[in-house]
């Protein structure tokens, strides 16, 4: 499964703006290949449709940045039909994000399952295995640190200067986190396509550079249409094909809380962001984007795999 470094676009589309039709539909994700020569994977928008897309954008930017702090519960389904039956997820997963403005989140799956076959009534039965706990990850607006629960090894990476701040909508937390249309613009192709829920907003965005195209083909973000929150996230895997290829995550938030803490902010913050790692686990340390140098004595980590997070079809 990919890694949630973009909390994606998984935008409502409006049932009142006919967008559908502006948008020529929902993309086909084998139309861009992400090793080519970037280039815009659908056909120019029309002027109706960019001027839509620009308001839908303004008013997701607007409900983001007014966001002060963050809680909610995620749930995510990740496919892959060559590890499951089609329309059956690989794995099943569940945990919660945390965010104060402008740079401090937390990411952590609680309960992860992996399918285990079908049962007598021919439904999927789903099991934990053993040492395998998902992600688990922290910015503290100075450093991005990751807890490999399975190694209990800890991954700190120092944030440069451009990505603390409200600037961390380059690094690990962009999109749901301080959202900046422009920005986005400048990094993605963005579209709004048609919706299957008339309370829901979709939007399509394909990463420009290639370094978010190795990490991920198209991510799709569905929002409350009266709200503009996320309410679901697909992302796709960087050689996302229905045939050979056939992988990605599905997100949805749920029991979300925004500015909902009062004057507790330092005890909110405290509540996730650790001072250090558990005092047994071993500490790898570098800068952002960069592989730890080799430590005397000891053996190179090994690169952590860079996950995306894949979309699939919208619930609900």
């Amino acid at each position: 499964m990919m890694r949630l470094t973009l909390v994606t676009l998984v935008i409502v589309l409006s049932s009142q703006t006919g967008s559908a039709q502006q948008n020529q539909a929902v993309a086909n994700p084998n139309t861009a290949n992400p090793n080519t020569a970037a280039q815009q994977p659908f056909p120019p928008l029309s002027p109706a449709a960019q001027a839509q897309l620009q308001e839908v954008l303004a008013k997701w930017e607007q409900q983001s940045q007014s966001m002060k702090t963050l809680e909610c519960r995620f749930l995510r389904w990740h496919y892959d039909h060559f590890a499951a039956p089609t329309n059956v997820p690989a794995t099943k997963a569940d945990g919660i994000i945390k965010y104060a403005e402008p740079d401090k989140g937390l990411f952590r799956t609680e309960q992860l399952v992996f399918f285990a076959g079908m049962n007598g009534q021919n439904q999927p039965e789903f099991k934990p295995q053993p040492n395998q706990f998902g992600e688990h990850w922290v910015c503290n607006g100075q450093q991005l640190i990751e807890f490999d629960r399975s190694k209990q090894e800890c991954r700190i990476q120092d944030l440069p200067e451009n990505m603390k701040g409200k600037n961390i909508v380059n690094g690990p937390l962009p999109f749901v986190f301080n959202l900046d249309a422009k920005q986005i613009q400048e990094r993605y192709w963005v579209r709004q396509v048609a919706s299957p829920n008339a309370d829901i907003i979709v939007v399509e965005a394909w990463p420009k550079l290639q370094e978010l195209r190795a990490q991920y083909k198209l991510v799709q973000i569905a929002l409350n249409e009266k709200t503009y929150q996320p309410h679901a996230l697909l992302m796709y895997a960087p050689n996302f094909h229905p045939k050979t290829a056939p992988k990605w995550d599905h997100y949805e938030f749920r029991d979300i809380k925004r500015n909902a803490i009062g004057a507790g902010l330092a005890k909110f913050v405290g509540n996730f962001i650790p001072e250090k790692p558990p005092a047994n686990w071993k500490i790898h340390r570098h800068q952002f984007g960069q592989q730890p140098a080799q430590q005397q004595g000891q053996q190179q980590e090994q690169p952590v795999q860079q996950q995306a997070q894949n979309p699939a079809g919208l619930k609900g």
